[in-house]
């Protein structure tokens, strides 16, 4: 709209007061002017084109609002004639949005008849908070389908919501407390972002299998860090597309070939923890690094570990912290060392153009003509895929350990079907090393993985984003609103588990529920490379289990909580070879 005053004003000093208008569309526009006694005449529709040209008299002043004609409602222009003025207009949401727009005027007698700005301190301050207090406290609520109840729940203070809730404690036990009094589906208010969790299986499902609704989201740090054409942060053609180029080479047929490879990792590792303390998630990071590279890189891998990991180490360290790019910083150190990456992986990527080789690994994939992929696309996903296939594993694996010691009856029992395998090999006559076909002989080993993923939970929970306004079970989850599916209480539900605190992999023997058991997600977005993860994790509990033994140092209860939840302080164990 183009809104155009004339005449004259008091000379009284003018106050404030709020004016709103429902605009075509159920777009509701509202200004707010300073006036002790103006008051705006009601009309129908006072933004519609047909009461173009037409004016609003103001009460006992010789003062006109006049509406010119109807334009794109993110430009609003006020001029008022003989007036010192300042206003600010917001625009606040996407245009299929309901609409507030404010426009904040200081209104003084004129001196002559130039126009005149000015702004007072005091007034600037009262309109900035009174946009974070709209922002914070009013805009969650607007949505077009008006006539939609939110879900229950709490939004917490302004702007830091529930944060503060979630995070002084076990997330999962806030989140319990919410399921209790609210039930399956309730709103809260974390991390700067209006939120609606879910802990029910057919709403996880929904969510994560409705991408044309919900969206992966991250904080834009997150994105910059990675890098914005990682698979995780896009949909559409282009997420399809690096899907299949990473299932290519993660599939069960591609993996199989480097069975031999990933063992060599796990031995080597294992060697160099004998006889000393270690951390073991710490020491599972590594393990995870070298098999993560191995599957980018293949062999090539050892040629630019050290300087690939010195990198990422750094990029590590500061993925968690605040977003501020300014030297000394973690998140300063953490950027430089991505852009050192991105030198390091073009080097790669131009040294494998010049010898014209045809690679099996998922740089070679990435790489093909058929990707179509830009370097910079290239690097971006390479980062990614090692930051997704490191640390969610290792976690795996540090719980294993600590549920294998634990409970020696289940130790034992994977242990026996172990040493069956080798036992296997030695009275054929095989080689000892393990192949693929082993790795299909390990389903009590198998189900421990699973009972792991389900207890531990490493992934407490993901977030989306609605793209539109949706509808479920006769609520409304607005645009824009994160929304998560709360993966730990959906696996730790005595509705979906019998006793489902207790540790018992023996209930992997039937089937879960459907939609009870989601570790790798679901939908488009589920992880493209949990094949090789239990593959991995499978390789190394052979050697772990059939050669060694171990004992927890210090505190063996607690859990911390970060990105991923872990036992308290990585768990430290003492490893032995069992033949001493």
């Amino acid at each position: 709209m183009k809104l155009y005053g004339k005449g004259s004003l008091t000379q009284k000093r003018l106050f404030s007061s709020l004016l709103a208008f429902v605009m075509p569309k159920g777009r509701l526009c509202g200004y707010i002017y300073l006036s002790n006694e103006l008051l705006i005449k009601q009309i129908k529709e006072p933004f519609s084109a047909e009461q173009s040209q037409s004016s609003l008299p103001l009460q006992e002043h010789n003062y006109y609002l006049s509406i010119i004609h109807p334009i794109n409602t993110s430009n609003v222009q006020l001029v008022l004639s003989h007036t010192l003025f300042f206003f600010l207009f917001l625009h606040l949401s996407q245009p299929t949005h309901t609409h507030f727009f404010f426009l904040f005027l200081h209104l003084s007698q004129p001196t002559h008849t130039h126009i005149k700005m000015e702004l007072s301190t005091m007034f600037c301050l009262c309109a900035f908070l009174f946009i974070l207090l709209f922002r914070t406290l009013i805009r969650p609520f607007l949505s077009k389908r008006r006539d939609l109840p939110l879900p229950p729940g709490t939004m917490g203070w302004p702007y830091v919501g529930e944060t503060f809730q979630m995070y002084s404690q076990d997330p999962n036990v806030f989140f319990a407390t919410k399921i209790k009094r609210y039930g399956s589906m309730f709103k809260s208010h974390i991390l700067g972002c209006p939120c609606v969790m879910i802990s029910s299986p057919e709403a996880a499902k929904f969510v994560l299998n409705k991408a044309q609704l919900f969206k992966p989201t991250f904080p834009a740090s997150k994105e910059r860090m990675l890098g914005k054409q990682a698979i995780f942060f896009h949909q559409g053609e282009y997420h399809a597309n690096l899907r299949r180029l990473v299932l290519r080479t993660f599939m069960p047929e591609a993996i199989k070939n480097i069975v031999p490879d990933i063992e060599s990792v796990a031995q080597a590792c294992l060697n160099s923890w004998e006889g000393r303390l270690i951390t073991t998630f710490l020491e599972m990071k590594t393990f995870t690094f070298n098999v993560a590279l191995l599957s980018i890189f293949g062999k090539e891998e050892i040629l630019y570990r050290d300087a690939l990991k010195r990198c990422y180490y750094t990029l590590e360290q500061g993925y968690n912290s605040m977003p501020i790019n300014i030297p000394g910083t973690l998140f300063h150190k953490a950027m430089k060392a991505r852009k050192e990456l991105a030198q390091i992986l073009a080097q790669i990527i131009s040294s494998r153009r010049q010898r014209k080789q045809d690679y099996k690994d998922l740089l070679g994939s990435f790489m093909g003509e058929k990707a179509g992929l830009t370097d910079e696309q290239i690097a971006d996903n390479v980062i990614g895929v090692i930051f997704a296939a490191r640390d969610t594993t290792a976690s795996v694996l540090t719980w294993i350990v600590k549920y294998l010691g634990e409970n020696p009856s289940v130790l034992e029992a994977v242990t026996k079907e172990q040493e069956s395998i080798l036992k296997s090999k030695e009275e054929s006559g095989e080689d000892k090393g393990l192949n693929w076909e082993d790795a299909k002989k390990m389903p009590i080993t198998s189900r421990v993985i699973q009972e792991t993923l389900r207890v531990a939970s490493i992934l407490s929970f993901t977030f989306r984003e609605a793209v539109e306004d949706v509808e479920y079970q006769g609520y409304l989850i607005p645009k824009g609103w994160k929304v998560l599916p709360l993966f730990r209480n959906i696996h730790h539900s005595p509705d979906n588990f019998k006793e489902p605190e207790k540790f018992d992999p023996s209930r992997f023997e039937a089937a879960p529920k459907p939609n009870t058991f989601m570790p790798f997600g679901s939908g488009i977005h589920m992880c493209p490379g949990n094949e090789l993860a239990k593959l991995e994790i499978l390789v190394l509990l052979h050697h772990l289990t059939t050669k060694y033994r171990w004992s927890v140092a210090g505190a063996k209860n607690g859990i911390q909580y970060g990105p991923f939840a872990l036992p308290q302080n990585g768990l430290p164990i003492t490893l032995y070879p069992k033949n001493k």
